[in-house]
């Protein structure tokens, strides 16, 4: 199995910076992809970053520029540097890593962590 810790959420003024961070542990040969979605009540879930295993990043319109996604492969870990805080990113926050097995791959979520950005 595979779990996913997340850190970092909070609340955090129009304007501020957070971190958030995600840990995975298990029993697994390595990780290929990982990602960060976000949901607010009422709508679906999505992507907000991704992290290759190779190191290349995607983001969505609304982030770029003010989120960075990087990763710790020694430490099986991802992170998200949100800067320039808007009220829109408040959303409860979702890590998510493919990983690979013997044969196979595994897709796994966080818990989840909400961010609240006052104005």
């Amino acid at each position: 199995q595979v779990q996913l810790v997340e850190s970092g959420g909070g609340l955090v003024q129009a304007g501020g910076s957070l971190r958030l961070s995600c840990a995975a542990s298990g029993s697994f040969f390595g990780i290929n992809t990982m990602s960060w979605y976000r949901q607010v009540p009422g709508k679906q879930r999505g992507l907000v970053a991704v992290v290759s295993s190779g190191g290349s990043t995607k983001y969505a319109d609304s982030v770029k520029g003010r989120f960075t996604i990087s990763r710790d492969n020694a430490k099986n870990t991802v992170y998200l540097q949100m800067n320039s805080l808007k009220p829109e990113d408040t959303a409860v926050y979702y890590c998510n890593v493919v990983v690979f097995f013997e044969g196979h791959y595994g897709n796994y979520w966080g818990q989840g962590t909400q961010v609240t950005v006052s104005s």
